[in-house]
């Protein structure tokens, strides 16, 4: 579920570039592979902050590629999600990266959720996602056989990948991404970019900071308006037992709250065959908080100084407190897929590992819905791509790359 070591790579990063990339994602990554088919004649080099690429919101996830279901019709997420899923198909079979169109499953429990699932079912529609089908509770047995409901929605085109193989596969096509350069300070001139980092300094025409949890930071250092603010949720994931997968065939999701950025507690079948319950969305100590131990007091700070913080958790407070519940209680939280996989128990499940979900929050307390993109001098910076970036990673990349060709 993490990233694996990626090829050697050159060590010493240059000084000078045509066009650098700040961020080593999966984002990131295919920003500078689109950058570099588009202009073959400039250079194009990718800085990133950890040891290898990858290492956060590519490498904790649960896999899916999302078929647009979920979205706002005509909202950039609707839109680069269902082209981006067609366009990451294409790449994988292309590049022999194993991809499983296992599909999905919306399961409504209860009379109180189907005007919920009404409204997913006219949106997915109105995306075009491709297949899209009404079940009833006999329809939601055939596909789910331990899933129980009274009405759900079925989308055969979700699947699931290994995102840090097409992370690496991305990688290899850029060539020039050089780990431990971590971005302390950006200087804008008349006709560069002076990017200072760790291993030293990058000067640019043109910079794209594809940075995820600290895409805030190094757009304010650029000279952005600090709103909104990236806040980190933490999502941990459980796994169930070998011996208890044959309870889920593909993926189970609950009717979610479309009030929230988030899709409730489902369970996904990976493509190695893992079945992870989860996640739980609780705001984190730190930026990479992948153990609970790891607090982070400037980032702990940032959340708490924030106005939008406050008034996010005065109107979702409920909500908070169920998300600590599941996040305290292995009992509770497998308690909530149980509500539309019966036969779950609490002896199924083991730990399996925790994301953090860069979900960028304003400063009226909204959490912001949509991929948010931005400029400043010589720069343009992605200040929202949470979930489904990864799905929507190809397609994203020709949105950035289009926005930099006006700056060009």
């Amino acid at each position: 579920m993490s990233a694996e070591t990626t090829p050697s790579r050159p060590a010493d990063p240059p000084t000078r570039c045509d066009l650098a990339v700040v961020g080593g994602g999966i984002l990131g990554l295919a920003v500078a592979r689109e950058l570099m088919r588009r202009h073959p004649t400039r250079s194009v080099v990718v800085l990133e902050r950890e040891d290898d690429i990858g290492r956060h919101q590519t490498g904790h996830n649960s896999g899916v590629v999302h078929a647009g279901i979920y979205y706002a019709p005509g909202s950039l997420k609707a839109r680069l999600c269902v082209a981006g899923m067609r366009e990451l198909e294409a790449f994988c079979h292309e590049r022999g990266i194993a991809y499983d169109r296992c599909g999905k499953v919306i399961v409504a429990t209860e009379p109180g959720e189907l005007g919920r699932l009404d409204e997913l079912e006219r949106r997915g529609r109105a995306n075009g996602v491709e297949g899209l089908r009404r079940l009833d509770a006999a329809g939601i047995r055939e596909l789910e056989p331990h899933a129980t409901g009274i009405a759900g929605l079925h989308s055969p085109a979700t699947a699931v990948v290994d995102f840090p193989a097409v992370a690496r596969a991305f990688a290899d096509d850029v060539g020039a991404v050089f780990t431990g350069c971590g971005v302390e300070a950006v200087q804008p001139r008349e006709s560069t970019i002076v990017l200072r980092h760790a291993g030293g300094h990058l000067e640019a025409r043109h910079a794209v900071f594809c940075a995820g949890a600290w895409s805030d930071r190094l757009a304010v250092l650029a000279g952005a308006d600090p709103d909104p603010r990236i806040v980190p949720f933490r999502g941990a994931y459980l796994r169930l037992r070998p011996e208890r997968r044959e309870l889920v065939r593909s993926l189970i999701y609950p009717v979610p709250d479309p009030s929230l950025p988030f899709l409730g507690v489902h369970l996904t079948r990976h493509i190695d065959g893992e079945v992870l319950i989860g996640p739980t969305a609780l705001l984190a100590p730190s930026r990479d908080a992948y153990s609970l131990a790891r607090v982070r007091p400037r980032d702990v700070a940032d959340t708490v100084r924030w106005p939008g913080s406050w008034r996010l958790l005065g109107r979702w407070w409920r909500t908070a407190l169920q998300e600590l519940r599941w996040a305290s209680s292995r009992r509770a939280f497998v308690a909530a897929a149980a509500r539309y996989v019966p036969e779950l128990t609490v002896t199924d499940v083991e730990p399996a590992f925790a994301g953090i979900r860069a979900q960028a929050l304003g400063r009226d307390g909204r959490l912001v819905d949509d991929f948010v993109f931005s400029h400043t001098a010589r720069a343009l910076h992605v200040r929202n791509a949470p979930s489904p970036a990864a799905t929507s990673s190809l397609a994203i990349a020709r949105h950035v790359a289009d926005e930099l060709d006006r700056m060009l």
